[in-house]
């Protein structure tokens, strides 16, 4: 017996040893999973579709004229959407600039629950039954780019998004309860981008 008390100490000492890890391990999970996207998750990224966004008022990559911005009538430019999934519910709307002063991203216009029977947002128009969420200006509408003058040139993405849901979100919400209630949700999306500079 006394022979085997090194053996029986070795294996209560692995036992021991091996449980902590797997203790460790097991609640340490959530400290390597990834902080949420700012961006919504589709519903299966295998099957992701992609959206046309186009613009009879600029071509993507080019500049926006100033009619619709802060420098003119500040009324939203037309935009065309194509190739939506006939099994889309809803569609939303995103217009931000990620290159707006102090590395934060300035929300321009969010629409949600647009038909998605819906090929053109008109100018100057909000959808019939759409509802709009509040921007970064704190007002729930449309707000042209405004960048301060001097400043480099701005981008402006207008992305939209095939959702297979109605959102039950109510108007004047943000983008973070926007963002979070598209999660999962995502279907198709496409991006329009604009660019703008102030002298």
């Amino acid at each position: 017996m006394e022979e085997l008390k090194p053996f029986l100490i070795t294996f209560v000492v692995l036992f021991v040893v091996i449980g902590v890890f797997y203790l460790i391990f097991q609640n340490a999970g959530p400290l390597f999973m990834k902080a949420p996207s700012e961006q919504p998750q589709a519903v299966s990224t295998k099957t992701m579709g992609t959206l046309t966004i186009k613009s009879s008022a600029f071509k993507n990559n080019d500049p926006i004229p100033a009619k619709y911005t802060c420098d003119g009538d500040n009324v939203n430019p037309l935009i065309e959407i194509l190739n939506v999934p006939k099994e889309a519910k809803s569609l939303a709307l995103v217009m931000d600039d990620p290159d707006a002063t102090g590395g934060v991203t300035w929300d321009h216009w969010l629409v949600w629950n647009i038909n998605p029977q819906t090929n053109y947002i008109e100018e100057d128009n909000l959808p019939q039954g759409a509802i709009e969420g509040k921007t970064s200006f704190g007002k729930s509408s449309y707000g042209g780019p405004c960048p301060p003058r001097g400043s480099k040139q701005h981008r402006y993405m207008f992305k939209v998004y095939a959702l297979n849901i109605m959102l039950g979100l109510m108007e004047g919400e943000g983008k973070t309860e926007l963002t979070k209630a598209m999660e999962g949700h995502v279907l198709a999306e496409g991006t329009l981008i604009g660019l703008y500079q102030r002298k």
